[in-house]
């Protein structure tokens, strides 16, 4: 196993040195590590190369490179709930009004993963919390504990944030909740231990579904899938705890039913009643699901009043900017 290696070149080399010892089966999992390991799937064609987070594996047409994700805007859409929750919480307390409902989010790029992402969040925080706002920020790093700090320190004192989550995976914007007493999701683990009085549950992908239906494939001789979508009845899609000391009462009740209605279908997380764009609603848009470094929108993905996510690629193509999100100036 490597680890720590960069989104670039390094990402080849460490893939065909893998090649060489002998590997017939490679992981990456970093969304820019794609083109790299599309290069090295090309030069060692009987080597499986399986890709974390990517979206050219449905246009590539190559038969040992393969895309995997999950649809964590479930999870993440759970996650808001509970951040509602907490707002209600925090409005029938009298410690802020329905007006001052205003979270916080500390993000890593302006991707459509990330958007994805905190749009979800979103929407699952409004769906019981119908004042909420969000406003974002983004880092520009997919991990930088100082600048995840500053930024989850920001939306605090100058945004007048009363809740923060994340799309980032370090304790900057944890640890800046835990000492501002500001409750905090955060995401891809529990960070209850270091902050247990703002800390409520956290999202993340489980990928051991994909790897053990990766290892299946490669010992009986069957197809990997170019694009592999895990999700909430798979197991591929999870949250911790929930912490209940800092948490809204009722929450996990809460929290069941909702995972209970995303996995039977009677809730949708992109359902385009409940969010707007632009002040209209959504009927149509042509997302870039086929990404061939043009941005340009070719699939119809609202189907039946629903955004269509992960249906058409496994990694998120939801980059819209909805109503009651605020973005950095310029976006």
């Amino acid at each position: 196993m490597m680890t720590n290696i960069p989104e670039g070149q390094e990402c080849y080399d460490a893939a065909a040195d893998l090649a060489y010892e002998g590997c017939n089966l490679i992981f990456a999992d970093s969304f820019g590590h794609e083109s790299f390991m599309i290069q090295a799937a090309m030069e060692f064609p009987e080597v499986e190369f399986c890709h974390a987070t990517g979206t050219r594996a449905h246009t590539e047409g190559l038969s040992n490179y393969h895309n995997a994700f999950a649809t964590i805007y479930e999870g993440r859409y759970l996650a808001g709930v509970a951040a509602g929750m907490k707002l209600n919480e925090m409005i029938e307390a009298g410690t802020i009004t329905p007006e001052q409902a205003k979270i916080g989010y500390v993000g890593a790029y302006p991707y459509a993963e990330v958007k994805s992402g905190y749009t979800s969040f979103f929407l699952g925080a409004r769906s019981v919390c119908p004042t909420a706002t969000m406003e974002v920020t983004f880092t520009y790093s997919w991990y930088d504990e100082a600048m995840e700090k500053e930024g989850a320190q920001m939306l605090i004192e100058q945004k007048n944030c009363v809740l923060i989550s994340q799309h980032a995976d370090s304790m900057g914007a944890p640890t800046a909740c835990e000492v501002a007493g500001v409750p905090n999701v955060s995401y891809n683990g529990s960070t209850v231990a270091a902050c247990p009085n703002t800390f409520i549950v956290s999202s993340r992908i489980n990928w051991v579904p994909y790897f053990q239906y990766v290892i299946d494939a490669m010992i009986n001789g069957t197809e990997i899938a170019a694009d592999w979508t895990g999700d909430l009845a798979s197991g591929s899609v999870e949250l911790s705890a929930v912490n209940e000391q800092a948490a809204a009462p009722g929450t996990v009740a809460k929290l069941d039913e909702v995972k209970a209605g995303l996995m039977d279908g009677t809730i949708k997380v992109y359902d385009t009643t409940t969010f707007t764009v632009g002040g209209a609603a959504l009927t149509t848009y042509l997302a870039d699901v086929d990404d061939m470094g043009d941005f340009v929108g070719e699939t119809e993905v609202v189907i039946n009043g629903e955004f269509a996510e992960s249906e058409f690629r496994s990694a998120p193509y939801f980059d819209l900017n909805i109503d009651g999100i605020i973005l950095p100036e310029g976006m």
